[in-house]
């Protein structure tokens, strides 16, 4: 192997680890929406469901568990999580399913963290809350340059109706850069920027994943879309918004 070639490789593991270090740090704000409607839905119906007595248990049931797993007792919290699973009532069950899956994902267990967002993807009657853990799925297979995965759990969410369409790329595009095709992965950050309804948080979290793919030498494709809104476009003039906190999500 000449020296040019291993300077070579080192360079574009240097590149992937960079856009690896841009999806941990986005990670928690990619998926932020998607929590967000499964609080709000927790939130909801947790005041609907606590207002009477038999209820109050299942109450208690999930807040005991979400205080085991915010004091770092895994193991406890599992055993709260499936007996709410097992005995709650209204929503609780649904929220305790969740919870787990996203405690063995903070555990490592992502295989694990997987099989339960698709079992819940298949279980429950709720669109929105189907499409969240698809999502939430699709999360936990980034990292593996998983495409094919990843599209099957996600891709039928990328449909102009469907409020987590740009999500949905986002995780199709991380994945794509994942296995090594970074221009995949540029295209389909490309639809993002061109889609009108794209929020401004996700607009600037592409920003910053095009800068990385334009450091490579890889430049968007320009759109009709993209033509119409010129200040969509990246250029090496950018820089500025990767700097940018990453504002709340929901905010």
């Amino acid at each position: 192997m000449s020296e040019e070639t291993i300077f070579s490789e080192v360079d574009e593991e240097l590149r992937s680890e960079r856009m690896r270090n841009l999806w941990r740090r986005f990670g928690p704000f990619v998926i932020g929406a998607a929590v967000l409607i499964v609080v709000m839905v927790g939130v909801n119906e947790g005041w609907r469901w606590y207002q009477n007595s038999v209820s109050a248990r299942s109450s208690d049931q999930f807040y005991s568990a979400i205080s085991l797993i915010e004091n770092g007792d895994s193991p406890a919290a599992l055993i709260a999580l499936d007996e709410t699973v097992a005995s709650g009532s209204g929503s609780y069950p649904v929220l305790a399913r969740f919870a787990k899956a996203a405690l063995l994902a903070k555990d490592g267990k992502l295989d694990e963290a997987v099989a339960a967002y698709d079992a819940l993807s298949t279980d429950l009657s709720q669109p929105r809350l189907r499409d969240v853990a698809l999502v939430l799925a699709a999360s936990n297979l980034v990292d593996k340059g998983d495409v094919k995965s990843v599209e099957a759990r996600v891709g039928g969410l990328i449909a102009p109706d469907n409020a987590l369409r740009n999500v949905a790329r986002e995780l199709v595009g991380l994945a794509r850069y994942a296995s090594g095709d970074a221009k995949g992965a540029s295209e389909i950050f490309a639809q993002i920027v061109a889609d009108p309804g794209v929020s401004l948080d996700l607009l600037r979290r592409v920003q910053i994943y095009q800068e990385q793919l334009l450091s490579q030498g890889i430049k968007p494709p320009v759109t009709k879309d993209a033509l119409a809104n010129p200040a969509s476009l990246v250029t090496t003039a950018t820089p500025a918004v990767a700097n940018e906190t990453p504002p709340t999500p929901g905010n």
